[in-house]
């Protein structure tokens, strides 16, 4: 035997050694897998994908705008959720005393023609014989109100009595104990004999997050109250939203919001609905309504209007969904339907119509002259197939295009593989459904007609056992999936994943993209997977291809140019396998050289693919981002078994990526 032969002998017996002894049942040398993948970059291969691709629905549900986004702090504040027949439940509203000291309900005194509940309050102490705390009401608004130290609250109220007034108003702890900002009603009978609108600035002096606000007194007699406010004084661009979660949703980049469902548009029944013209104009005056899809009570004070300027704060379209007379229960037949166009019309005027036209008068009124820019509205929500919706849609398209001719009209009609019965500019399409499906949807698109209506992916996610409360197995199939929306996006011009938003407090539906409380919150993989996407909305799309035995990979690849102008290509690789695979990434076209100084990487992967985020740990499953020293146009790269990986390439300025 020659040395050569001798020496693999010796390393096989060792290797047969080390598997015995280690008691291995089978002893297996497994190799990584490998794959190719090609980038073509050049500038003749290079597609615009459209400036609205990626964007994010809101939709009232899970509590996402009221006791979410929408920073008021006080939960039925106007006491209209239980109804208008008196007397009413008050929940979450609760008397501080005993039925002894005090006497709460509702009756019918409002000032507001809309809401006219009001609550009444009856003191039955005098000084010396209330409680040292006094006797009154408290709010623990949604689940307990967040309240922060040094921070400032705008409290808001409309009170009455026929006596004078003492009345003490504090935020305190859960149980009252600590105080942590008061102030004084103090008023003789004359001048609180009418409704009286009374404002102040409360300043924490202490921190809580499950607050309440209260109001006590230790006089006897009989006190109304009615729409009571309180919000953060600090809110997200001053317009009245949750800084910390509309700070997140920012991070997102949207290129569009589609509001404000979803089936909360439809309602169960017409008659529960959201309706826009009882959403705007004054909060006193907004009746609010009982959304009984998703089953609670919301006051409106996130409306229509309030929809659109957060649009324009975070530089997203504004997409529109009306309701088209139909709700789950109920379709209004097409021969009735024209006052229901006309609705749509005043919507499309108070968005758009001058400060001097009838309802942008109104929009001007509450503080914006100029016109907001709405040039996308949904005809209905998931409503192709029910009673009357072709002749109501055809009846709605017609008279908008007529009146403004420039208006993206969306149907919910699925167009793919099959052509409409009615005009469109885009079709609406949802997908619900295993982290397996999702990822082989990933080429859905592929064999779309090109020509017609474009596709406007409006709802996407993995659901059911594959998603949990949010599962990095869930996000890597919908990583796949946005990939293949990229590389059809001369067809899909929009998509956007749903729900946005859960209060952990009343979980609707799951998974969310961001959970959240009174005070924290924290991001799902699917919101961090959607952080891979936030540059491609007008980016260029580089055509990729991939030679590998693995079926596990879907790749792509797009050029962006920064906020500083530097131009940068991102390649972004989803393995949904299980084996680790080593590739060899080859780009080719490049006008520009490779900058490995400026370059990273970033990975998403966890030890267990049902890996979630919690409170506890919100940082379980998220983007990881290091250095890329070996950035070139021709690379190896090892990716990790079920992660999604994105190399930046930073380029020099020069060539086509800087003429983006």
């Amino acid at each position: 035997m020659d040395f050569k032969r001798r020496s693999q002998f010796v390393v096989i017996y060792a290797l047969l050694v080390i598997c015995i002894t280690a008691n291995y049942g089978v002893c297996e040398l497994k190799a990584n897998k490998t794959a190719t993948l090609t980038v073509d970059a050049s500038s003749q291969s290079g597609r615009k994908i459209p400036d609205t691709l990626f964007g994010i629905f809101f939709e009232e549900i899970n509590h996402a705008g009221a006791g979410g986004i929408w920073s008021e702090l006080v939960r039925n504040r106007g006491f209209e959720a239980g109804g208008q027949n008196t007397p009413s439940d008050i929940s979450p509203w609760a008397i501080i005393g005993n039925e002894t000291t005090v006497l709460v309900g509702t009756d019918l005194t409002s000032p507001f023609k809309r809401n006219p509940v009001a609550l009444r309050v009856q003191s039955n102490c005098d000084a010396g014989a209330c409680p040292s705390a006094g006797v009154g009401i408290y709010n623990p608004g949604f689940w307990g109100m967040n309240i922060e130290n040094g921070k400032g609250y705008k409290l808001i109220l409309y009170v009455k009595s026929l006596d004078s007034v003492d009345i003490n108003v504090s935020l305190t702890n859960s149980d009252g104990s600590q105080t942590l900002a008061t102030t004084n009603i103090a008023a003789s009978a004359s001048d609180v004999s009418n409704w009286t609108k009374v404002q102040f600035e409360l300043f924490a002096t202490g921190s809580t997050t499950n607050g309440r606000l209260q109001f006590t007194t230790k006089k006897k007699g009989v006190f109304w109250l009615d729409q009571v406010s309180l919000m953060p004084m600090d809110t997200y661009k001053g317009h009245g939203f949750r800084k910390d979660l509309l700070s997140m949703v920012a991070d997102l980049k949207p290129r569009f919001l589609r509001f404000p469902g979803g089936c909360y548009v439809e309602g169960e029944r017409l008659w529960n609905a959201f309706r826009w013209t009882a959403a705007i104009g004054p909060w006193e005056e907004r009746p609010g309504h009982f959304g009984d899809v998703w089953n609670y009570w919301t006051d409106d004070g996130l409306g229509y209007f309030e929809f659109l300027q957060l649009s324009e704060d975070l530089g997203a379209a504004p997409v529109w969904v009306i309701n088209n007379g139909i709700s789950h229960q109920d379709s209004v037949n097409t021969a009735n339907i024209a006052p229901w166009v006309q609705d749509a019309l005043n919507s499309i005027e108070f968005a758009r119509g001058s400060a001097d036209s009838t309802w942008g008068s109104v929009r001007a009124s509450m503080g914006h002259p100029e016109p907001f820019t709405l040039k996308y509205m949904a005809i209905g929500n998931e409503d192709c197939g029910k009673n009357y919706y072709t002749g109501n849609y055809l009846k709605f398209y017609y008279a908008i295009k007529n009146a403004y001719p420039d208006m993206n009209l969306i149907t919910n009609c699925n167009a793919l593989g099959t052509t409409l019965d009615h005009p469109a500019d885009y079709y609406d399409f949802h997908t619900y459904t295993t982290a397996s499906n999702m990822f082989s949807q990933k080429g859905l698109f592929n064999s779309a007609r090109r020509s017609g209506p474009k596709a406007f992916v409006s709802e996407y996610a993995v659901w059911q056992s594959d998603a949990g409360k949010g599962t990095l197995l869930a996000s890597l199939a919908e990583a796949a999936f946005l990939i293949g929306l990229e590389k059809n996006s001369d067809i899909v011009e929009m998509a956007s994943y749903a729900p946005l938003f859960v209060n952990n407090n009343d979980r609707r539906w799951t998974p969310d993209a961001i959970v959240f409380n009174s005070a924290n919150m924290y991001g799902t993989p699917s919101y961090w997977m959607q952080q891979y996407f936030r540059e491609s909305s007008g980016a260029i799309f580089n055509p990729t291809s991939i030679q590998s035995d693995s079926s596990s990979l879907a790749a792509s690849a797009i050029t962006w140019k920064s906020s500083d102008n530097s131009s940068y290509l991102k390649i972004k690789i989803v393995n949904f396998g299980s084996d680790t695979m080593n590739i060899k990434i080859s780009v080719s076209g490049l006008s520009s050289s490779v900058n490995a100084l400026g370059s990273s990487t970033t990975v998403m992967t966890s030890s267990n693919v049902m890996d979630e985020n919690s409170f506890s740990n919100s940082t379980k499953v998220v983007p990881v981002q290091s250095a890329l020293t070996n950035a070139n146009t021709q690379m190896n790269v090892v990716v990790q078994p079920h992660s999604f990986t994105s190399f930046d390439l930073a380029l020099a300025k020069s060539g086509y990526a800087a003429d983006m």
